[in-house]
């Protein structure tokens, strides 16, 4: 994959995974959340939904060639959020405080970093670009 499709990627993640984590502000509170608690919302289908745009993220990490400690770390988070998102409003409440997917762009921005300290400084540039055009 070549460097322009690497940031496409890169700024895909993050941000599918701050739609899904942080898109929203509580007025009056700062708090932020995402798409994920609200879908998780709807009984049944709505965690499978999140489930599965969490995993498409990861999918999309492994195009990074991020190592398989990794990748197991960020497949434990949406497991974790998967399985406990399944309790009816608790689960909800506990979406909105884990962020899986901030948590997964953390480790792959941390891989990128250590790997190709060039390619996030690039991708973080123009995402702050395209951020402040909105």
């Amino acid at each position: 994959m070549d460097t322009a499709k690497r940031l496409a990627t890169l700024n895909r993640i993050r941000q599918l995974s701050r739609l899904m984590d942080t898109s929203l502000r509580i007025p009056g509170t700062g708090f932020r959340i995402g798409l994920d608690p609200i879908i998780g919302l709807v009984p049944g289908a709505g965690d499978f939904i999140s489930t599965a745009f969490s995993a498409y993220i990861i999918f999309l990490a492994t195009r990074f060639g991020i190592p398989h400690q990794d990748i197991r770390k960020m497949i434990f988070n949406v497991a974790l959020e998967a399985v406990v998102g399944t309790v009816p409003l608790v689960g909800d409440i506990f979406d909105a405080f884990y962020k899986s997917n901030i948590r997964n762009l953390a480790i792959l921005e941390q891989h990128l970093m250590a790997v190709e300290p060039e390619l996030e400084e690039v991708a973080t540039e123009l995402y702050k670009t395209q951020v402040s055009q909105v």
